[in-house]
């Protein structure tokens, strides 16, 4: 991984420091002696690679010195002013030397994107361990995706049938409000008739002569709570409290009470017994 990074700086460093030397020695050759150009073109590439290797030396020491940087960027930019120079006064190709001007400048940017991937750098190990962090954060990122999509299904699954479950309702309180609606208007229409009401009422009140009780119909609608005292906790009688209760009831009136008369008004007055109980009572007592 760090050969992608210091070979491109290494190939660059090497073909800019070739083209400095040959520019400055075809440029100035012609005025001053060979030998003068030559050293002068050693001198920008040297001064050139030995800031560059300080830089290298501190950059491996995990240091950084702003000044030598400053030196290093000096002589790169020196050599690029060499170039461009000579692309500028020369009589041919003028555009070549001109196009080739900016590769000091290049590989110095080179060597600090390497510089920059040094910082950076991490061991395999430290790779592997962030590439399994990663993909266990992938791994949980679906399971969890998967869930939501599987509880939203169940949701929308449970609702579904919730709504219908209560529309059915909603359909059969309606049919049976209809229903009843039907039957209490039915019976009201009879309450009503003049012929149909009398013969009700003489069915469902005994006849007193100079009284003709009204036929009501039943309630529709909440019923009355029971009373405090109920069946069970209402102390038990014998037998013989029992038929002298019965027989009082029953001849409290005269012609004497009929049986069912005789229940109302037991269970109207408080008293309790079972229904078998007191058919037996009714029958000691009428014997």
């Amino acid at each position: 991984m760090r050969a992608k990074t210091v070979l491109p700086a290494v190939a660059m460093t090497a073909v800019s420091m070739v083209l400095t030397l040959a520019v400055v020695v075809m440029w100035l050759g012609t005025a001053v002696p060979w030998p003068v150009a030559l050293v002068v073109g050693l001198g920008i590439d040297g001064g050139w690679l030995a800031t560059l290797a300080y830089e290298r030396r501190l950059a491996a020491q995990g240091d950084h010195n702003r000044a030598v940087t400053a030196v290093g960027w000096s002589f790169g930019v020196l050599a690029a002013g060499v170039l461009v120079a000579h692309a500028l006064t020369a009589e041919e190709a003028a555009g070549a030397w001109l196009a080739v001007a900016w590769l000091p400048i290049a590989a110095k940017a080179l060597w600090l994107v390497h510089a920059m991937w040094e910082r950076t750098a991490l061991t395999p190990v430290a790779l592997d361990a962030i590439r399994g962090i990663q993909q266990e954060a992938r791994d949980e990122a679906a399971v969890a995706r998967a869930r939501l999509r599987a509880e939203a299904a169940t949701e929308e699954t449970r609702l579904t049938a919730v709504t219908e479950a209560g529309a059915r309702v909603a359909r059969v309180q309606a049919k049976t409000a209809q229903t009843l609606s039907s039957a209490w208007s039915t019976l009201e229409t009879a309450r009503a008739g003049e012929e149909t009401g009398r013969a009700l009422t003489s069915v469902t009140a005994r006849v007193t002569p100079g009284v003709t009780p009204r036929w009501e119909l039943p309630v529709w609608g909440p019923s009355e709570p029971l009373a405090a005292r109920s069946l069970e906790s209402a102390s038990a009688l014998t037998d013989e409290a029992l038929d002298v209760i019965v027989d009082e009831i029953r001849t409290s009136e005269t012609p004497a009470l009929s049986y069912r008369e005789m229940a109302a008004r037991f269970r109207a007055a408080g008293h309790a017994a079972s229904e078998m109980r007191l058919r037996a009572a009714w029958k000691r007592v009428v014997a």
